[in-house]
């Protein structure tokens, strides 16, 4: 028999001379709120070990040469708007709120979201608290209750705060295979206990002199840590990963919050969720860490590349203007139609670029110079960036 010992951290199991330790106490029971969930920090053999600071340094270049790449780009909204909506659209699919490009560019450029319905305004609802939460903490501001109840409050479009005891939320499998409906993980519940385990990850997240980590570990354990505790009824997900890209952007590694992360996701979205069970069911942090540490480099490296592609074909469309038309302020121009896949009349006169009918006339010479794509929708004109949604099709 082996004999087993009791130490203050860890259960070690001594069998023939080997210890194995489990330093992560994880819930047996799926159907029983995990009350128990530890608290931060985690222990550090769950994440100090040689792969995953091999993926760790393999993320920290791809996000450096990103914000290195962003910073010098003179118009930032030429990749804010762009890259923050698809980021909104990626991270609403996950969630199975599905909209067509046509449908989200052309809701987008109404601006009037409280008029919309469908998909569409569910997606740029998302993008409305990407953008309101980034102000927000510019403010000098710390993560606190308050920005996470106002991240789900505008995701989800309810008044409510942090989810109470009468709320028996639980997680089903999904799909249509053997276990589907079957309770896959209960957070947890009680007075008190979702407010404290947030407080919790909330100090974790701001104190980094008493836990020191890096923060893309910190981010990464963070996020799983938020959705386990899944402090209310709905756009825990959305909220969640909103989170992760504002903690890049407060902590300096981006300065702006254009990582196209979503996508990875929902290209892994199978991944993701078995990442997630794995530490909620085993304990099983490594293969997270390693998941979302991939996810950042290789969204970093999509992104740098989308940025180039729009920039040069901003570039050789400003080219082709100057060259071949007597378009007055050719580059003001230029810099509206990138700011948004679809133009109207309206934004050109709104932004005092043009009176109405330049704005017309030029952005008709631009469709026939083939840039731009006329189309009627409803009572309206819209002008459709052919290059750019391309490119943010791709």
């Amino acid at each position: 028999m082996p004999k087993i010992l009791l130490t203050s951290k860890y259960w070690i199991f001594n069998v023939n001379g080997v210890d194995l330790r489990m330093p992560y106490k994880v819930n047996p029971d799926r159907t029983i709120p995990w009350n128990t969930l530890p608290e931060l920090p985690i222990d550090k053999h769950l994440y100090e070990d040689v792969e995953i600071y091999s993926q760790l340094g393999n993320a920290k270049a791809a996000l450096g040469r990103l914000q290195g790449r962003s910073i010098v780009i003179p118009n930032q909204a030429l990749l804010i708007n762009s890259i923050s909506l698809q980021e909104a659209k990626a991270s609403s699919a996950i969630e199975n709120i599905f909209t067509t490009d046509d449908e989200l560019y052309q809701a987008y450029s109404e601006e009037q979201i409280q008029q919309l319905t469908g998909p569409s305004k569910e997606v740029l609802y998302y993008r409305e608290a990407l953008w309101k939460g980034y102000a927000y903490l510019n403010k000098d501001q710390v993560f606190d209750e308050n920005y996470f109840v106002t991240m789900y409050r505008i995701v989800s479009q309810f008044n409510d705060g942090i989810r109470t005891p009468i709320a028996q939320i639980v997680i089903k499998e999904g799909g249509t295979g053997p276990n589907a409906g079957k309770v896959s993980y209960t957070p947890p519940r009680g007075k008190g206990i979702v407010e404290a385990k947030l407080h919790n990850l909330i100090e974790f997240l701001n104190d980094d002199k008493t836990y020191p980590i890096d923060p893309l570990l910190k981010m990464a354990i963070g996020h799983l840590q938020f959705e386990a505790i899944h402090p209310f009824r709905d756009g825990n997900g959305r909220t969640g990963r909103i989170f992760n890209i504002h903690y890049l952007t407060k902590k300096g590694l981006l300065d702006y919050p254009i990582l196209f992360l979503s996508r990875y996701i929902m290209d892994h979205k199978e991944d993701y969720y078995a990442g997630l069970a794995g530490v909620t069911q085993r304990g099983s942090w490594k293969n997270w860490l390693l998941y979302m540490l991939k996810a950042v480099e290789v969204t970093s490296n999509i992104t740098y590349d989308k940025i180039n592609d729009i920039v040069s074909a901003k570039d050789a469309i400003l080219k082709a203007v100057v060259d071949d038309t007597e378009i007055a302020r050719p580059e003001s121009l230029v810099n509206a139609i990138f700011t948004q896949p679809y133009t109207r009349v309206k934004h050109l006169v709104g932004g005092n670029i043009y009176a109405e009918n330049t704005a017309r006339k030029y952005l008709d010479q631009l469709t026939h110079m083939g840039v731009l794509e006329k189309r009627v929708i409803g009572k309206g004109n819209y002008y459709l960036n052919l290059e750019l949604y391309r490119i943010l099709s791709e």
